[in-house]
């Protein structure tokens, strides 16, 4: 069976927006390949390419490519119509992909490519301020509950907030005390402008959503702690509710292509959501990983249904 028809099949119970892998030692394929894109009844996307400019958490982090490859294959795979998605954890890695982005995105439609920095876990503050240029947002229409905002967004930064509670007991040694301070700095990040979306990284992390909303809004462990006390880890660069519940919900669609028909409830998109047992707006906020899912549904159609009511 292709992928296509188990996606449209009744055992398909899941969107999925993929990435190809690049691999630099290949000839490119960006103009021979064509994108997938809301295949399957919209199951199925995968119109992104994967880039690992950088690597090895286990050291200090080394560059993977060369600044060249970026420069060369960045701007072709915009060309083409990839969207073009480059894994960078140090602050190296995003000057550096940030330069590549500035130069490929001069005078091209960037809001149909929307290039995204995964990962993004140290920046300079110079460069939050050039993403914040290169990826900020005006104001749009208001739902009762969220703000759903849009522009000529250029370059997203995906950022997973449980790497920040599990590495935060050991960053600063790896680090220093200056320079852990960018570490992670979420709310630096959206003070520059810039446009995020949240993610898990699972299988780095675990792919509970509640644990990446509470790590968002918290900075601490699951038992309440963090090396700077109760009120989180550089508790400055918390989150809000609504900053985390938007950065799981309308970013990622926008940061997939999918904000005209998912991300929000809202007459004409696809009744894609999740029934939860308590409302993780107002809970406290050691409450909320105690949270079940009870439904959830896909395309209208409930797809899991939590045992206790059945």
């Amino acid at each position: 069976m292709s992928v296509i028809k188990l996606l449209v099949s009744s055992s398909h119970k899941i969107r999925i927006y993929g990435m190809s892998f690049f691999d630099e030692n290949q000839e490119y394929w960006g103009n021979t390949t064509k994108p997938i894109i809301a295949a399957g009844n919209d199951r199925l996307t995968a119109r992104s390419v994967k880039i690992f400019a950088d690597d090895n958490p286990s050291t200090n982090g080394f560059m993977r490519l060369d600044s060249d490859i970026l420069f060369d294959f960045i701007p072709k795979f915009l060309r083409d119509g990839w969207q073009v998605n480059v894994h960078a954890i140090g602050d190296r890695a995003n000057g550096l992909v940030l330069d590549a982005f500035e130069a490929s995105l001069e005078g091209a439609n960037v809001t149909a490519l929307r290039p995204r920095l995964e990962h993004a876990q140290i920046m300079t503050i110079e460069d939050m301020k050039r993403l914040g240029r290169l990826g900020g947002r005006s104001r749009s229409h208001q739902l009762a509950t969220m703000d759903l905002t849009f522009s000529s967004c250029k370059v997203i930064a995906s950022i997973q907030p449980t790497h920040a509670i599990s590495d935060m007991w050991y960053a600063q040694d790896r680090l220093g005390p200056d320079r852990v301070k960018l570490l992670y700095a979420f709310r630096s990040l959206i003070d520059s402008g810039a446009r995020i979306t949240l993610g898990s990284d699972f299988p780095v992390e675990a792919m509970n959503p509640l644990l990446g909303f509470y790590a968002a809004i918290t900075r601490v462990s699951l038992v309440g702690a963090s090396p700077h006390g109760p009120d989180g880890w550089f508790p400055e660069q918390r989150l809000t509710r609504q900053e985390a519940l938007r950065g799981m919900t309308i970013d990622p669609a926008y940061a997939s292509f999918t904000e005209k028909t998912l991300g929000s409830l809202e007459i004409g998109k696809r009744a894609d959501y999740v029934v939860l047992s308590q409302d993780i707006m107002v809970v406290p906020p050691k409450d909320i990983l105690a949270t079940k899912v009870l439904m959830t549904a896909l395309d209208g159609e409930v797809v899991y249904e939590a045992p206790s009511l059945q």
